[in-house]
């Protein structure tokens, strides 16, 4: 018999990327069925827009509660429930096809909890800096926030490991780059949300803690500065 002839060919997901898509295929499968007509419920068509209401964050409610002083926690819960609703199919769809990209790379290097401190915390972060602005006005939903933290931690790798080669470590953020360009493109064309400011500082905290949730990653971010 061939040596590794059983093996699986293809690199299974990591676990906790699945966790974290389920949800939203879940909730998608779920507002389909609603709005094909196969559930029978009367207001499922506005299941969309009540799950929205009820999950999203909202910058205001947030300013609101600091100024209170009063920290709910059914509004406190949507710093990490608002990944997971999406105002689309189509969005749903992108957020899914990054997110199971994206955490099979990192989740090849990080484990399970390190790839879910990245997403959740990412997104959380990305959320509270949106928030506290005082001129975002626009809810935030969907899982771009979460993504770009898993593009922060695939960054990070890419950056380790040319330093390790003694390369351009500036070679390590042309993803982010090419993304900030075509989301720029898009925003000449049809106008932008603030929420990119959400996804710009998902990315940053995504980076950032991979310096503590990565294997070694501090240490061996300390010991190529004392080379320095």
């Amino acid at each position: 018999m061939h040596e590794g002839y059983n093996e699986n060919p293809i690199n299974p997901l990591p676990p906790i990327v699945w966790l974290l898509a389920l949800p939203i295929i879940a909730t998608e499968l779920f507002f389909g069925l609603g709005a094909s007509g196969l559930m029978s419920a009367a207001d499922a068509a506005g299941w969309r827009l009540d799950a929205l209401q009820k999950f999203a964050f909202s910058p205001q409610v947030l300013r609101a509660m600091i100024d209170t002083g009063q920290y709910p926690p059914q509004q406190m819960l949507r710093l990490v429930t608002y990944p997971f609703v999406h105002a689309s199919v189509t969005q749903a769809i992108f957020v899914l096809v990054f997110l199971l990209a994206l955490g099979k790379m990192v989740g090849e290097l990080f484990s399970n909890l390190a790839v879910a401190v990245v997403f959740l915390g990412s997104s959380v972060i990305g959320a509270l800096v949106y928030g506290l602005l005082p001129f975002t006005q626009v809810g935030l939903y969907g899982g771009y926030p979460g993504d770009y933290g898993l593009i922060g931690a695939f960054t990070w790798i890419l950056w380790t490991r040319l330093g390790q080669e003694n390369a351009n470590q500036m070679r390590a953020f042309s993803l982010i780059g090419a993304l900030m360009g075509i989301q720029l493109i898009f925003a000449m064309i049809f106008g932008a949300r603030p929420d990119w400011i959400a996804d710009i500082v998902g990315f940053v905290s995504g980076f950032t803690l991979s310096f503590f949730v990565a294997p070694g990653g501090m240490k061996r971010a300390l010991q190529r500065l004392r080379k320095r």
